[in-house]
C-alpha cells in the first residue's frame, strides 16, 4: 500500500510540473556539461509582445517571430495571464520532461504530457525498440535556443508551436548494455518543432503536445 501511495505522489507531481512550467515562469535549466543557458528576453510590462522591428541583444535570437504575433496577441486576448516569455521557459522544461519519458520508456508520463497520435507514435516506437532488444542511453546535453514560430487560436482551441534547438547525446544498448550505436562523448545538433495545444478558460490548465516534426 505505502508502495502504491508513493507512485501516487510521483504521478501528481509529474501532471503537475508540466502544466505550472507553460506559461508560467519557472527556475533555472539544468544542463549536463555546459554552460549555464541564457534566460531569454524578458516581455515588456503588460504582457504585451516585443516589437518585432526592435533589435535583439547580441547572439540572442527573437523570442517570437513575426508570423506568430497575431495568434499570441489573439491567446492573450482570451486568457490575459498568459505569458509568452514564461511559455517558452515552460516549453523548454517540457521538451527535457517528455524526451526523457520517451527514452526511458515512461508511458504513463507521456500520457499525461501528449495528445493521442504523438502518444501512439511514442509507445509504438518504444514497442518497437523492446521488441528489437534494445535500450536508449540519450542525454540532453543542452537546449540552445527556442523560438515560437507560430501561434493559433481556433474558437477556444490555443496552438503553440515551438522550434527547438539542442544538443543530444545519443546512445543504443542492447540487452546486455553493450553499446551498439551512438556515443555519450559527441553531442549531436538537434532541431525539433513541437506543437502544443490547450482549450482557453479550461478548467483543465495542462498544455499537451499534439504535433512533432524536424525543423527544414
Amino acid at each position: 500500500m505505502a508502495t502504491i501511495v508513493i507512485l501516487a505522489m510521483v504521478f501528481l507531481f509529474v501532471a503537475f510540473r508540466l502544466w505550472s512550467v507553460l506559461g508560467r515562469r519557472t527556475g533555472h535549466e539544468q544542463t549536463i556539461a555546459r554552460p549555464a543557458e541564457a534566460a531569454p528576453a524578458p516581455i515588456a510590462a503588460g504582457r504585451s509582445l516585443p516589437d518585432a522591428a526592435a533589435p535583439t541583444a547580441p547572439g540572442r535570437p527573437a523570442l517570437v517571430e513575426p508570423r506568430a504575433e497575431t495568434g499570441l496577441r489573439a491567446i492573450q486576448s482570451a486568457e490575459s495571464h498568459f505569458d509568452p516569455a514564461h511559455f517558452v521557459e515552460g516549453a523548454r522544461s517540457a521538451y527535457r520532461m517528455i524526451l526523457e519519458a520517451y527514452w526511458n520508456e515512461d508511458l504513463d508520463t507521456l500520457r499525461n504530457l501528449t495528445g493521442d497520435s504523438v502518444y501512439e507514435a511514442f509507445a509504438d516506437a518504444i514497442a518497437q525498440r523492446k521488441e528489437a532488444g534494445q535500450k536508449l542511453d540519450n542525454r540532453l546535453v543542452t537546449i540552445e535556443n527556442a523560438v515560437i514560430e507560430q501561434a493559433a487560436l481556433s474558437g477556444r482551441q490555443a496552438s503553440i508551436t515551438v522550434r527547438f534547438e539542442a544538443d543530444i547525446a545519443a546512445v543504443t544498448r542492447d540487452t546486455e548494455g553493450t553499446v551498439i550505436a551512438g556515443s555519450l562523448t559527441d553531442a549531436v545538433p538537434t532541431h525539433d518543432v513541437w506543437t502544443f495545444a490547450r482549450e482557453v478558460k479550461s478548467d483543465d490548465p495542462n498544455w499537451v503536445l499534439i504535433e512533432t516534426d524536424e525543423a527544414a
